[in-house]
C-alpha cells in the first residue's frame, strides 16, 4: 500500500515543484538546475561509494559484521537513483542520503525495526583466534589399487 502511494505521490510531487521553480525562475534555468544535481549527485556518488567500499572491504578482512557498511552501500546506491532522476523532491532525498549522519540515522532507525543476524566467524573464538592444536600436519600419498579383477582383454 505504501508504494503504491509512493508512486502516486512522488511525480505529483515533481510535477508541482517543476510548475513552482519553472514559474520563479523560467523554463531554462529550471532545466539547467535538473541537469547539473544529476552531474553534482553522480560525481559525489562516485566519492560516497568509493568509501563505503572501502569500509565494505575493510569490514571483511578485519571479520567484523558487514551489516551497517553494506546497508550505507545500498543507500548511496538508492541515492544515486533517486540522483539520476530528474526533479527536485528526488534530488533532494538523493543529496540527504548522500550525506552519513542521515544514512547512519537511517540505519539507526532500521536497525531498530529490523531483526539483524549477527555475523561470527566460526573459527574464532570469544576470546581470541583458535590456537595451533586444532590444525593436524600430515603427508599423503595417493594409492591406486584396481576396483575389479582383470577380464583378459587388457594387459594389467
Amino acid at each position: 500500500m505504501w508504494l503504491l502511494i509512493a508512486f502516486i505521490a512522488v511525480p505529483l510531487i515533481e510535477i508541482a515543484l517543476f510548475i513552482e521553480v519553472g514559474g520563479a525562475i523560467g523554463l531554462w534555468p529550471t532545466l539547467l538546475i535538473v541537469v547539473l544535481t544529476a552531474f553534482l549527485g553522480t560525481r559525489l556518488l562516485r566519492t560516497q561509494g568509493a568509501l563505503a567500499l572501502n569500509n565494505l572491504r575493510s569490514s571483511f578482512s578485519d571479520l567484523r559484521d558487514p551489516t551497517e557498511p553494506l546497508a550505507h552501500g545500498a543507500m548511496i546506491l538508492f541515492s544515486g537513483a533517486l540522483l539520476l532522476t530528474p526533479g527536485f523532491f528526488t534530488d533532494a532525498l538523493g543529496f540527504a542520503l548522500l550525506i552519513p549522519a542521515v544514512r547512519q540515522a537511517v540505519f539507526a532507525y532500521l536497525r531498530a525495526r529490523v531483526t539483524v543476524q549477527t555475523f561470527q566467524n566460526p573459527h574464532q573464538s570469544q576470546t581470541g583466534p583458535t590456537t595451533n592444536d586444532d590444525i593436524i600436519d600430515a603427508e599423503y600419498r595417493e594409492v591406486k589399487r584396481p576396483t575389479h579383477a582383470p577380464s583378459g582383454w587388457t594387459k594389467h
